[in-house]
């Protein structure tokens, strides 16, 4: 687990750094003294529309120059560096595409566009790696948002970067795809390169975030693992789901425990409640022992990014935010 201006990889040279950055347009504020670094592998940015995910993510980019602080990439500043569009690839959430191009022409107008020395070879194997083959030969302008995603990304990968950022990548793709693409992430990061990216898609950002920063009205409210940034929210009860060969027995001697807060029965459903993570999950094996019971399930039924955000919109609440 690392908190607000920390290494989010530890042992990881940073190929991201924001160092106390803000970003306001006349009085709105949308990202308010952010500071974090990224090292290789997968980090996701979390929060609700409005949070500042996108202007982050721009200003990383260089897109965004920042108001106040500063961005660094790969050890180069951001803003104001073309150079750094040669180790970086970006894709923002909007459909930016040429309409009239096809597929295999956009990607490979990127590819000129980079200089690459074998421009065909490059194009070929970014649109394979996305699995747009079977649709390089359309004009983009009839592909469906999915598909605009996914030839975005190839464009963006056509030269091999060692970092990509990405706004809300998978956008319009169905469940095959977002797969596909997962993998396909993935693959790159355990190659060693830095992939950035923003969901509002719970479960895309739990299968593929190794790590997770949270922004809440333009700051940064937590960092590092999901669950772990979940378990060292000691003041807000943890819920539990058990499912033993005597939920009723069961749910008696629970009740007597210093580290149970509140226990609900409903039919074969046992859902109990704790603000101590730690002593519960070693007490009830123990009780459910001394009372005869015998467990088949004891699960969090509230381990979710959608708890922990919820959580953290509590907590942080109040603070001034501007547009993503």
């Amino acid at each position: 687990m690392t908190g607000p201006g920390q290494m989010a990889a530890s042992g990881s040279a940073p190929a991201i750094t924001l160092e106390g950055v803000s970003k306001w347009y006349g009085n709105v504020v949308a990202v308010n003294d952010v500071s974090f670094e990224i090292g290789p592998g997968i980090t996701g940015l979390l929060g609700p529309n409005g949070a500042g995910k996108s202007t982050i993510l721009h200003m990383m980019g260089g897109l965004l120059r920042a108001s106040a602080g500063a961005v660094s990439v790969l050890g180069e500043p951001a803003a104001g560096n073309p150079e750094v569009y040669r180790k970086v690839g970006i894709v923002l959430e909007r459909e930016a595409v040429y309409g009239t191009l096809t597929g295999w022409d956009f990607v490979r107008m990127n590819a000129r566009l980079h200089g690459l020395p074998d421009v065909d070879a490059a194009t070929r194997r970014a649109i394979d790696l996305v699995d747009m083959g079977y649709a390089q030969g359309r004009a983009t302008g009839g592909y469906s948002k999915g598909m605009k995603q996914r030839i975005k990304i190839a464009a963006a990968i056509v030269h091999d970067p060692q970092m990509l950022i990405l706004d809300e990548p998978f956008n319009g793709a169905d469940p095959r795809q977002r797969l596909h693409m997962i993998d396909m992430l993935r693959a790159m990061a355990g190659e060693g390169r830095t992939i950035v990216f923003s969901s509002h898609i719970l479960e895309e950002m739990e299968r593929l975030g190794d790590r997770v920063l949270v922004i809440v009205s333009g700051r940064l409210a937590a960092s590092g693992d999901f669950r772990a940034i979940r378990r060292l929210m000691v003041d807000r009860p943890h819920t539990f789901r058990i499912v033993s060969s005597g939920n009723r027995r069961l749910a008696q001697a629970l009740v007597g425990d210093e580290a149970v807060t509140s226990v609900e029965l409903d039919g074969d459903r046992l859902t109990v409640q704790t603000r101590d993570y730690s002593r519960f999950i070693t007490v009830v094996p123990r009780i459910a022992r001394d009372s005869g019971v015998t467990l088949r399930e004891l699960a969090p039924s509230d381990e979710s990014l959608e708890s922990v955000f919820e959580y953290l919109v509590a907590g942080v609440r109040g603070g001034q935010g501007g547009d993503s």
